[in-house]
């Protein structure tokens, strides 16, 4: 987003610390929830959905409460900086992030209930997709 010639936007929140520090921690949590989840995925990972040879339903670690915590772990990531700039460009990219994940969130969860049918759809009942409590 900061390549295109998209000027005079502007800011959404003034420039304050109480606002940008908040920023810089929710990036910080991002991270390391993405990493974190990454790091239970082990070899089960891809960037691409496809399941793997002797491929598992991870369950433990953020599992255990979101389907999807890499993905709300780099959307926090992009929230972060949003809030520490405070400019509507970073809300846009936030939106097509968003936007982005919501598609490939769908394009798992078909892959995954076609893999391990009940067991999947058991799973998906005592878990929220991205963020407790909302989705």
């Amino acid at each position: 987003m900061v390549l295109l010639p998209i000027r005079g936007l502007g800011r959404f929140l003034p420039v304050s610390p109480l606002i940008m520090i908040p920023g810089l921690v929710v990036e910080a949590l991002g991270l390391f929830l993405a990493l974190w989840a990454r790091a239970h995925l082990g070899r089960n990972w891809s960037a691409r959905v496809q399941l793997k040879v002797d491929h598992e339903l991870i369950r433990s670690g953020p599992y255990r409460y979101l389907r999807h915590p890499i993905y709300t772990g780099l959307l926090a990531m992009y929230v972060g900086p949003t809030l520490v700039t405070g400019e509507w460009l970073a809300v846009i990219g936030v939106a097509i992030a968003l936007f982005a994940y919501w598609r490939k969130i769908g394009i798992e969860e078909d892959t995954l209930n076609a893999a391990f049918g009940a067991e999947y759809e058991a799973y998906r009942r005592t878990t929220w997709a991205l963020v407790p409590g909302v989705f």
